[in-house]
């Protein structure tokens, strides 16, 4: 049987940490989550909120995909849309007070599983993929 191509592995490699970060936030109490509500529990400014379009621009999501994460979340109730202060047709994404609980023990989640795939694979393997993953993301996005 052939070795698993780079795109697989990066799959099951996603896979296996999402699960772990689901089971993770499962723990903190945090058990009605999944792993696509990293896209705003990641990227949310957590006091003033942010617009839809800046949370999809910095997940590098859709607009349109970015809505269907806002709007699980909003009916999960941890967040809510509102009026834009500076732009009255424009609405923010704001974390509610459930949301930026749940937003905490998201960064701590995250943490924790960086810290034990660093202790899995030892500081220098650790790395050596980080620098990895980067190059192909930064070959990509030049090439775009």
């Amino acid at each position: 049987m052939a070795d698993p191509d780079t795109g697989r592995l990066l799959l099951e490699a996603h896979r296996v940490l999402s699960t772990d970060l689901v089971a993770l936030l499962d723990e903190r109490g945090v058990g009605d989550v999944r792993a696509g509500h990293a896209a705003v529990f990641l990227h949310i400014d957590r006091r003033s909120g942010t617009r839809l379009t800046e949370l999809a621009r910095r997940a590098r999501m859709t607009k349109q995909g970015m809505m269907l994460v806002v709007d699980d979340l909003e009916s999960r109730g941890y967040v809510r849309r509102v009026t834009d202060r500076d732009d009255a047709r424009a609405k923010v994404v704001r974390l509610t007070a459930r949301g930026r609980t749940a937003a905490a023990e998201w960064r701590r989640a995250v943490q924790a599983l960086e810290a034990r795939t660093r202790r899995t694979l030892g500081d220098r393997l650790y790395g050596s993929l980080r620098e990895a993953l980067e190059a192909i993301i930064e070959a990509e996005a030049g090439a775009s």
